[in-house]
């Protein structure tokens, strides 16, 4: 029986507003599946605001080819580097199409207790285990679709036993959903070869059906559930005869999804799907890979329910936090704003994320094999420049096929454990300070942008406080021996107060500083502690 739009929202409590306070009232109300309600009464909770640093597993059946991001879409695009591997390895996707990926997953080297242990001493103050992606399948106990880890390919519950795992380490535990794009992303699949021996011969998903599983591994599953149905005018029309105008319209389509309303069957499943999965697993963080919320109403209908519902585990009081990609301010009010691969070029008022990875989205065996990932240093230096700007970073460790997460990620990891264990103070439960930082680095605001950015050096150090403790975390080590914090030059705003002692986290001892009309500057010991320095300044009304 399919549930009524109030079982689907939830129910909440009836709480007398009689002797409250309109804001009181609004704190306390059902959150209503509009963005003037979910804004009205929402606050970033604490415990977030404490985090500053989730790890992310962002794992899929896509790991399997270990080819990088996007396999499933492009594996179905003639000319597309990913189609070429397709056919190489696995053969045509008329007759190996990404459900027989699906089935290829076997997970024979995942050690969640293990991992979760280093992202736990690395600093994770929150783990994310990814829910599904564009590829549409669920990777939980799904009530709503069959196509999931337990039915198909692994046969496990993998958002479960991450999910118990991350507890149990005392971490805060969250989910993302990609699924919201499937029913545009899988277009490709309903196409065909437009040139070539196999011209014109369309790909499974347009040539199955549940019943040509019989005796089959997928017997009893429909891969249109999986694919989700051609779209009118987004299948490729029998006049494309070459691979660049096949590519010429998928690249003029990629975003129709924006601009038309989305399936209203595939919606409806969606937000079944989420609500199920925030009931089994009960989040604390709800990642949306989407602009604003997800297939418009579902979205909101979504992100009412998991905040009533959190409410309801949390005795009254909400703990939840959802995020989503370019908000607008009325928008940054309900969830908090995440900036995909990018950065802040401010101080923001309100909390916010960046997502990032440190290769490609899904596991690319090129990537490892050419040493191109972001080393523990990049990856510390990007959580400086966003906590003293406001913001958070949900930080993805790629995991092949099997599970496991390779040696070079493994000492990465080890490395920011490295340097949490002596500078772990000037991050975690930090709030701002005036201004974010001072040197010369300066960043493009925006998504998709952190490869076009140039790095830090020594000049540019970012500010975290706590209490009445002010910290300066250098992006690199002076080689003149000082650091000069030009922010308390005399006659500047942040020149306030007296400043008593100054450390160098993880050496222990005073050391000498001066203050002067170009600002404090404080000699360092020969000795590093750890590859990034961090100054902690003392004193009365410096904060």
């Amino acid at each position: 029986m399919r549930p009524t739009r109030r079982q689907m929202l939830g129910s909440a409590a009836a709480l007398s507003g009689a002797a409250l306070s309109p804001a009181t009232q609004a704190a306390t109300a059902p959150f209503k599946a509009s963005w003037e309600s979910l804004g009205d009464a929402y606050q970033t909770p604490d415990w977030f605001k404490d985090a500053k640093l989730g790890l992310w597993s962002h794992w899929g059946p896509q790991c399997v080819p270990e080819a990088g991001d996007w396999y499933g879409r492009q594996m179905y695009m003639q000319g597309n580097p990913y189609y070429d591997l397709h056919v190489q390895r696995y053969g045509h996707p008329a007759h190996h199409g990404f459900m027989e990926i699906i089935n290829d997953w076997k997970i024979t080297d995942w050690d969640p207790e293990g991992q979760i242990a280093l992202y736990k001493a690395a600093g994770a103050k929150y783990f994310v285990s990814m829910a599904n992606h564009h590829d549409n399948l669920d990777m939980f106990d799904s009530k709503f679709h069959k196509w999931n880890t337990l039915s198909v390919g692994p046969k496990m519950d993998i958002v479960g036993r991450w999910a118990k795992v991350a507890r149990a380490a005392g971490l805060r535990f969250g989910v993302s959903n990609h699924a919201a794009h499937a029913w545009h992303w899988w277009q490709t699949a309903y196409g065909y070869d437009p040139e070539g021996p196999m011209r014109g011969v369309r790909y499974d998903a347009a040539r199955l059906s549940k019943s040509d599983g019989k005796g089959k591994w997928w017997d009893g599953l429909d891969p249109q559930e999986l694919y989700t149905g051609p779209v009118k005018d987004m299948v490729p029309p029998d006049g494309l005869t070459s691979i660049k105008a096949m590519n010429d319209f998928h690249d003029q389509h990629s975003g129709q999804w924006l601009e038309t309303s989305p399936n209203a069957w595939y919606a409806r499943q969606w937000l079944l799907r989420q609500n199920d999965l925030v009931d089994r697993y009960r989040p604390d963080f709800v990642y949306f890979d989407n602009y604003g919320l997800p297939l418009e109403q579902a979205g909101l209908d979504a992100t009412a329910y998991f905040y009533n519902q959190n409410r309801k585990w949390n005795g009254g009081k909400l703990e939840a936090v959802v995020t989503g990609k370019k908000l607008d301010a009325r928008q940054k009010r309900a969830i908090v704003d995440d900036v995909e691969r990018g950065f802040s070029d401010s101080l923001r008022a309100e909390y916010w994320q960046t997502c990032t990875c440190i290769g490609n989205w899904h596991y690319d065996r090129g990537l490892y094999e050419r040493n191109g990932y972001k080393t523990a240093k990049d990856v510390i230096q990007r959580l400086g420049d966003i906590v003293a700007k406001n913001g958070n970073m949900l930080l993805s460790i790629p995991q092949r096929g099997n599970g496991a997460i390779d040696e070079k990620e493994v000492k990465i990891l080890q490395d920011m454990a490295a340097w949490m264990r002596v500078n772990g103070e000037a991050i975690f439960g930090t709030r701002v300070w005036t201004i974010y930082g001072e040197g010369p680095a300066r960043f493009a605001e925006g998504m998709q942008n952190e490869h076009a950015q140039k790095g830090f050096s020594h000049e540019d150090i970012r500010y975290t406080t706590k209490g009445e403790v002010l910290y300066a975390l250098g992006q690199d080590w002076p080689n003149s021996g000082y650091m000069n914090l030009t922010a308390m030059a005399q006659g500047s705003a942040q020149r306030k107060g007296t400043v008593e002692r100054v450390e160098l986290l993880g050496h222990g001892q005073p050391l000498a500083f001066g203050l002067s009309i170009n600002g404090l500057n404080v000699k360092l010991p020969d000795a590093r502690p750890t590859f990034t320095p961090v100054l902690k300044i003392m004193g009365s009304g410096i904060v």
